[in-house]
């Protein structure tokens, strides 16, 4: 049926497709206004094969059942569904490709709070299995503006946990376990049998889920192919609103894994995912492992891992990423490419053979198994390191920073600012780029700033207004962008980061090291003199 409708404001996707409160997805015509937009930006689905699934938060099953509708109004030939209408990102990714299906659609806010007053988010990705580009988006934006009508199929549920073939409209909605392609993908890359003797030596581990999608994958992956003692997985139950938990796993949400694993008796490993199971935290006994030094010490052992042993052809980070990736890619005679935030702008690279490890500080990091970050798949690769190299932890960052130097870093958000607010400071500080060399505090001194832009080496796509850059005299480095991923106001992340070439200063305190970093920009940019704030939010 067609039924009759107008452009509702607010819809553009962000780096992460359109994330917006539940309720605002809940409302009549909203969700269908968007995924209407969406099919006819990527010229319909008549024919087409989709994957669809999401991270079992409040709305999601709902969300699939109009999706589902609105597909086979749309002509579309067959839906492959993940059981429950569940499917973590890097799994569909996956199921996209192994599959060959022309593209899927994505139920997940990732790492934002679930429940019916906290947030929602849909996502579409193209048949390479990684987020739609900026091309794609911006059409599904522009269709949103001039949609007059919205098509969805007159009929019944379906039953969503019945695994096999159903029909609905004359589509064909195929169920299937959302866990089973996964984990058989990921023993095709990492030797299972070593992880195995590893558990099997008395290893232990925590692999905290939060409450969210990657339990069920954890707990195959873990305690029953692995041997990992029953309850190494823990919140491993998805729930509608994670519990009450906020599924981002970093130092400030992921607080009870921080502590435990900061006990003289901690296990030997620790591990979080969020919500959607694209992103992780990995912690050793007494030691917390930042997102950009996992990412580089990935790079340096990925040659560990079966499907990796002539290591990486090239690495990418992000923009914001540290710059530790640089020193081991120079070290390796290998490619390193700095992005944009946002997976998408790794797809090309990663298409083209350029790249096999990607990585944000963001707790992403991926292969090119998938076209999205995948958190379980870096602890595995991590695993892998503790049994192939039999160090703990500590000792393989030791050893990667005394080879390497130390990169401090950490990031600072401040969330729910007005926009207003956070848009001016930003406009402010982008007015005043060519006047800031020379100008310093705190004993730092500017030596460059700039906004990035990013031109695809690929397609020679350029990215403009990609964050403000601040180059400090010694190598120190800051970073300020406003995020895309967040629902209510704006969140202004500071990145901070200083270089130390070891041996002196390989043991100090990140924060510390940081401090005048933190205090020269407050000097020159006034994030919380303008904000009234009186430091950030959240501290990773």
């Amino acid at each position: 049926m067609r039924y009759p409708t107008q452009p509702i404001e607010g819809q553009r996707p962000g780096t992460s497709g359109l994330r917006k409160k539940t309720r605002v997805f809940m409302a009549p015509g909203y969700l269908e206004n968007f995924v209407q937009a969406t099919f006819d930006a990527i010229g319909g689905v008549a024919g087409k094969v989709l994957v669809l699934g999401g991270d079992g938060r409040y709305f999601g099953r709902e969300a699939a059942e109009t999706i589902l509708k609105m597909a086979a109004a749309n002509g579309a030939a067959r839906v492959i569904l993940g059981q429950g209408a569940w499917l973590s990102t890097p799994a569909a990714s996956h199921l996209i490709r192994l599959r060959r299906a022309d593209g899927g659609i994505i139920l997940s806010a990732s790492h934002n709070p679930g429940g019916p007053d906290e947030d929602f988010g849909v996502k579409y990705n193209i048949a390479n299995g990684g987020p739609a580009p900026e091309a794609v988006t911006e059409a599904i934006f522009a269709a949103t503006q001039r949609l007059t009508e919205y098509r969805k199929a007159d009929a019944p549920d379906i039953d969503l946990d019945q695994l096999g073939a159903h029909q609905l409209a004359g589509m064909t909605v195929e169920i299937v376990d959302p866990v089973a392609a996964y984990a058989d993908l990921m023993e095709t890359l990492f030797d299972f049998a070593a992880l195995r003797r590893l558990f099997a030596s008395g290893f232990r581990a925590r692999i905290d889920s939060m409450n969210a999608i990657t339990g069920p994958y954890a707990v195959e992956i873990f305690e029953h192919r692995l041997g990992a003692a029953k309850g190494t997985v823990v919140h491993a139950k998805p729930l509608p609103d994670f519990g009450g938990m906020h599924p981002d796993p970093n130092p400030t949400w992921a607080h009870t894994l921080m502590a435990e694993m900061m006990r003289p008796d901690a296990p030997d490993f620790g591990a979080a995912s969020d919500g959607d199971g694209d992103r992780n935290m990995v912690l050793g006994r007494g030691i917390y492992v930042s997102p950009s030094d996992s990412l580089a010490v990935l790079a340096e052992q990925l040659h560990l891992a079966p499907a990796y042993a002539n290591g990486p052809k090239g690495v990418a980070r992000s923009m914001p990423t540290s710059t530790a990736l640089d020193r081991v890619a120079q070290a390796l005679g290998i490619a390193c490419f700095e992005t944009p935030t946002g997976w998408k702008f790794f797809g090309n690279l990663l298409d083209a053979g350029k790249v096999t490890l990607c990585g944000e500080e963001s707790f992403g990091t991926g292969s090119d198994h998938v076209r999205e970050k995948d958190g379980l798949w870096a602890v595995l690769m991590w695993l892998t390191i503790l049994a192939q190299t039999g160090k703990p932890v500590d000792e393989v960052l030791a050893d990667h920073w005394a080879r390497f130097g130390r990169t401090y870093y950490s990031r600072h958000d401040y969330e729910a600012l007005p926009v207003a607010m956070a848009e001016a400071m930003m406009a402010d500080l982008r007015a005043r780029l060519d006047d800031l060399p020379g100008q310093g505090a705190a004993g730092l001194q500017v030596s460059a700033a700039d906004e990035f832009s990013y031109t695809d080496p690929v397609d020679g796509t350029v990215s403009g207004g990609q964050g403000v850059r601040l180059f400090f005299d010694g190598g120190a480095r800051a970073v300020l962008r406003l995020s895309g991923t967040g629902t209510e106001g704006a969140t202004l992340r500071l990145y901070l980061e200083r270089y130390a070439p070891g041996p002196q200063g390989l043991g100090e305190d990140t924060q510390a090291m940081l401090a005048p970093v933190g205090a020269t920009v407050e000097a020159l940019v006034g994030v919380c003199r303008l904000s009234g704030r009186k430091g950030p939010d959240v501290v990773t």
